[in-house]
């Protein structure tokens, strides 16, 4: 039974959901804003997704938030708010981590909602974002079967990509049944890190894994796996998948439920 707020609501959002914590969006942002200046947040009853490349066409940053991930969701019709992320994170900054935050958009579209309110309820903030006409192409991410598959702690993948990252501007990674590798040789010097699996049952979070069809080596920019590294807050693993003379694949989950934020990377030819 919809209740005669809720139906007030309905006939005057198109869209309106709301999450328990500010500070899931706030990472989300914080990973992605150095790749992407503005982006449409493509709304669904599914949920709210977002896909865009970066400017140089080199990445594609993709992120799903799953309508029951949220603790209210309605949407009536699809609809796309552009963002300006700049904006957004001026606005979001506003909101303490641990503020529920709910976002809304009207009939007219050229507006988005935010209002953050304090886990005592005794502080309520309320935002008006204008949005943006932004023309962007939808890309088809075709399914690919990875000859191979990494999962590690994303604090380890962050901690890879800011040591090698002061040695050169490219990585190499190889992946075979007994490691996955990074190397480096830069101008100043060579540095690699070598990671073998293992199973660590106290701390899952601390597993490496290695699933294999045949053994993988290629070279990425260093500079942009140092831009993912920034997602690594939003979840314990990361997982990177890897198939010769196709994009890199990288995805951090949240939850079981919630979604994920992947990134996709061209590979550098040798």
């Amino acid at each position: 039974m919809v209740s005669k707020e809720e139906q007030n609501s309905l006939s005057s959002f198109q869209f309106e959901a709301r999450l328990t914590q500010a500070s899931l969006i706030k990472k989300i942002l914080e990973a992605i804003k150095d790749l992407v200046t503005d982006a449409n947040f493509d709304c669904s009853p599914e949920g709210l997704s977002l896909q865009a490349m970066d400017s140089s066409h080199v990445s594609l940053v993709s992120m799903v938030l799953h309508a029951q991930g949220f603790e209210m969701f309605r949407c009536q019709r699809a609809v796309s708010l552009g963002i300006n992320l700049a904006s957004l994170t001026k606005i979001l900054k506003c909101a303490g981590n641990d503020d529920s935050i709910t976002l809304r958009a009207d009939e007219k579209g050229d507006k988005a909602e935010f209002v953050f309110e304090s886990q005592s309820q005794d502080r309520l903030s309320e935002f008006e974002l204008k949005l943006m006409d932004i023309d962007s192409e939808h890309l088809g991410i075709p399914d690919t079967k990875y000859s191979a598959i990494v999962e590690m702690p994303s604090s380890e993948y962050r901690r890879i990509c800011s040591d090698l990252g002061v040695m050169g501007d490219t990585v190499r990674i190889s992946v075979s049944k007994e490691s996955v590798k990074f190397q480096v040789d830069g101008d100043i010097g060579k540095g690699s890190v070598c990671l073998h699996p293992s199973s660590v049952v106290d701390k899952p979070t601390e597993v490496v894994k290695i699933s294999l069809e045949e053994p993988v080596d290629m070279i990425f920019s260093i500079r942009y796996l140092n831009y993912f590294a920034k997602a690594a807050p939003l979840s314990d693993t990361v997982t990177l998948s890897l198939s010769k003379d196709f994009p890199l694949q990288i995805e951090f989950k949240f939850g079981e439920q919630m979604g994920y934020l992947r990134y996709y990377l061209a590979p550098k030819i040798d």
